[in-house]
């Protein structure tokens, strides 16, 4: 059974940054493309970052502009998003997103498992 478990929401000023972290299980990780999309009330799901198998291939939201970096540590079985610069538009639930291949997709629908997500608020 595959797990995601995220970590690192919370609540953070505009301008603030955090670090968040996803630990999977169940699945040969290093084998697999995995990211983050996030939900806000509202709205649709959309992507926020994804990594390929390799590490070398990222694809991130239109609205990053630079400010987020995805990483990941298959000897952790665990991918991070780097949130810097924070906006209170980026208020949502973030969740992990993992594939049964390497290959990483920008579209929600390529993503075989879920984590149940992690809250950001940011606000003043």
């Amino acid at each position: 059974q595959v797990q995601l478990v995220e970590s690192g929401g919370g609540l953070v000023q505009p301008g603030g940054s955090l670090r968040l972290s996803c630990v999977a299980s169940g699945l040969t990780f290093r084998d697999s493309a995995v990211g983050w999309f996030r939900q806000a009330p509202k709205r649709e799901r959309e992507l926020v970052a994804v990594i390929d198998w390799t590490g070398s291939i990222t694809y991130y939201g239109d609205f990053v502009e630079g400010r987020f970096a995805v990483s990941r540590d298959n000897a952790k079985n665990t991918v991070y998003l780097l949130m810097n610069s924070l906006e209170p538009e980026d208020t949502a639930v973030y969740h992990c997103a993992a594939r049964a291949s390497g290959t990483a997709y920008s579209s929600a629908e390529m993503y075989n498992y879920w984590g149940q997500g992690t809250q950001v608020t940011v606000s003043s």
